[in-house]
């Protein structure tokens, strides 16, 4: 009895000393790095991907996102059915592929469990020895104690073979079926069970016959075990395979870029893209130049104004085209704007109280020092109206308007809307600045013309989720900005579009080699540029022959969402030019106004001051001058045949406010003032 117990006692101990060496021998397991990385997604608005990059090695692998449950249910039942009950290696699985082996002679079934093919797939090890299964065993037993039972099946999920370099799920699904893998059909879910067992000879593009093979024999035994019907598991494998692998999304690829550069690797970036629009854009891209030479090139930018955020971008019309130079993002390359920059000498002068759109101006040959510009169509056309002269986009007018206020002026209106300007050489501003003669992207370009539909309120735009927002300021007035907005719809659209919904203007730069159209309606604001990315001429190419036709079928991409241009603001001057007072009926260019010492001059008050309103107004002074005098607040008539120096003159509650006086000459004086309470 004694030798009995003392034998019992020895077994007890050996069997404890035993599972005592086991547990060190698990426990001092070197583990391979957990941290499986994922290539970076740049996401759409909705959640969706715009595009998906590799990892550094060339594999698609995704975070496996959501995942159909039924996708892991059936995997775990297929490949390990007591998975969430074993430590990692099943026991009963290993007698079973034993006592199978011994009874046949040949190996039946494996024993690897799911614990065990991430050990393996984590050290990208072998199964074909003895050493890399026990090796597999010690690291599965090792990585059950360390991870939770969803931790381990993540890893599945993200590093399973699939054919290729793809791993994961989501890679494959996307790869395979063209779509996220949150609901998979059950043909589908048995193909990505049945892949991983022998990724490259059941690879659906080139063995087709076993891809389905595999994948039937996986139907048919979830069918025989109850986790599908017989009815569902019979009209599955009647589901054809896939035939070739998809591409992973690609939209918006300069942009896409960009932003995966700026995050992390295995980053999810999210923007304010509207995959749908991006998507039409691209196609409209690559329809423009279709006839347009092999180098010429297309670029897109539309925001909603109200917010800032951009909805669409593209930086080429093919990115992967070489000979257009598609690698190159043209939204941001700095570019001649042509004469989409004289909407805003306009609005500088009608904020100024220096014309009105139905002031009559010259369109006839001067010179301004050595320089004598032209017309695009080399003709002049006599006494015309400012409305005419932007509409018809003449040079003549716009360069006078441009000298009277000065072209630093205008520089810096535009880099008040947040815009890059680039002068030539760095040099002082010129008058050719009103006629395209500076660098500015077309990114920029757009934001400018989103300060004018925003009735003169600059805004940042961006693609990135809270990076846009309203910049300090105004460049100009509500009411000077709907002049000019209302100017641009009346401009003819191309043929087939409707008129009067789109406020635009066309651009085409010295030599035909920057063709644009930007315009706005009352939500949205978008650019488009055509040219060659090497700045050489693309002979024939208008901005109103090819960018805006484009242009406008973008808006009409936008259906419903659209909305239509603001009404005038109140104290907006509605009046032919035989009711303006006399002072802005006619223009007079600086080269024409008496320069005597007499000219008018605002002694209060002074450009630049803040002052506090009594009463709701201040007390205007001049000096010189000839009698009547016509005062303007933001190019609004407030006092009309003044014959004194001093004049009470309302103004509004607050904000800044543009003071102009004229005389019976013509010659005026400005000074632009802040109001504060």
């Amino acid at each position: 009895m004694s030798r009995r117990l003392a034998a019992l006692a020895l077994g007890l101990a050996l069997a404890a000393g035993a599972r005592d060496g086991v547990d060190d021998w698990v426990a001092r397991t070197a583990l391979p790095p957990l941290a499986v990385p994922v290539g970076s997604e740049v996401l759409a608005r909705d959640g969706t991907i715009l595009r998906a990059f590799p990892v550094a090695d060339g594999r698609w692998r995704l975070d496996p996102g959501e995942v159909d449950p039924a996708y892991p249910a059936r995997l775990v039942a297929y490949e390990d059915r007591r998975f969430y009950s074993h430590h990692g290696v099943d026991p009963l699985a290993v007698l079973r592929a034993a006592a199978q082996a011994a009874v046949s002679g040949r190996v039946v079934s494996g024993a690897s469990t799911l614990t065990m093919q991430v050990a393996r797939l984590l050290e990208q090890g072998t199964t074909g020895r003895i050493s890399g299964k026990l090796r597999q065993a010690r690291v599965a037993l090792a990585l059950e104690r360390r991870l939770t039972k969803a931790q381990i099946l993540n890893l599945y999920l993200r590093l399973a073979p699939f054919g290729g370099n793809i791993e994961g799920v989501r890679a494959a699904s996307l790869s395979w079926f063209g779509k996220e893998p949150r609901r998979l059909t059950p043909a589908e879910t048995a193909l990505l069970i049945a892949l991983p067992q022998s990724p490259e000879a059941r690879r659906p593009d080139r063995h087709p016959e076993a891809a389905r093979a595999a994948r039937d024999r996986v139907l048919s035994r979830l069918a025989g075990e109850g986790l599908l019907t017989a009815d569902a598991a019979a009209a599955a494998m009647r589901e054809a395979v896939p035939q070739a692998r998809r591409d992973f999304p690609a939209l918006a690829p300069h942009l896409a870029q960009r932003l995966a550069a700026a995050y992390p690797p295995g980053s999810r970036i999210p923007t304010t893209i509207d995959a749908g629009l991006q998507r039409a854009a691209e196609r409209l891209a690559r329809r423009a130049v279709a006839g347009q030479g092999g180098q010429v090139s297309a670029a897109m930018v539309l925001a909603d104004h109200r917010n800032g955020e951009i909805l669409a971008q593209v930086g080429g019309a093919e990115w992967t085209d070489t000979a257009r130079a598609g690698f190159v993002d043209l939204t941001l390359a700095a570019r001649s704007p042509g004469s989409t920059l004289k909407p805003f000498v306009y609005g500088l002068a009608f904020d100024d109280g220096l014309a009105h759109p139905e002031t009559l101006i010259e369109d006839r040959p001067r010179a301004f020092g050595r320089w004598q510009p032209q017309n695009f169509d080399r003709q002049f056309h006599g006494t015309v109206s400012l409305r005419q002269a932007l509409a018809q986009s003449l040079n003549l007018p716009v360069v006078s308007l441009t000298e009277s206020l000065g072209p630093a002026r205008l520089l810096a209106v535009l880099r008040r809307t947040g815009a890059k300007v680039a002068l030539p050489g760095q040099a002082a501003p010129g008058l050719a600045i009103a006629l395209g003669g500076v660098g500015i992207s077309l990114q920029d370009l757009v934001t400018a013309y989103a300060a004018l539909a925003r009735q003169g309120r600059p805004l940042r735009l961006s693609a990135e989720p809270g990076r846009a927002g309203e910049l300090p300021g105004r460049i100009f007035g509500p009411v000077a900005a709907w002049q000019v907005g209302d100017i641009l719809s009346h401009i003819t659209p191309p043929p087939g579009a409707a008129p009067g919904r789109v406020a635009y203007k066309t651009g085409t730069s010295y030599g035909h080699r920057d063709a644009l159209a930007v315009g706005y309606d009352g939500r949205f604001v978008a650019g488009v540029w055509l040219g060659r990315a090497d700045g050489t001429p693309v002979p024939g190419a208008f901005g109103g022959d090819v960018a805006a036709p484009v242009l406008f079928e973008l808006f009409d991409r936008l259906g419903a969402a659209r909305e239509p241009l603001p009404p005038p603001p109140p104290d907006t001057l509605l009046l032919p030019n035989a009711r303006l007072p006399q002072p802005l009926r006619q223009f007079r260019p600086r080269g024409a106004l008496v320069a005597d010492a007499d000219a008018p001059e605002l002694t209060f008050p002074p450009d630049g001051a803040l002052l506090q309103p009594s009463g709701g107004g201040v007390m205007a002074k001049l000096r010189g001058g000839q009698a009547p005098f016509t005062w303007l607040a933001n190019g609004m008539p407030v006092a009309r045949g003044e014959r004194g120096r001093a004049v009470w003159i309302d103004l509004p509650a607050q904000g800044f406010v543009t003071l102009t006086v004229l005389d019976a000459r013509g010659r005026s004086a400005s000074a632009r003032v802040g109001l504060v309470r």
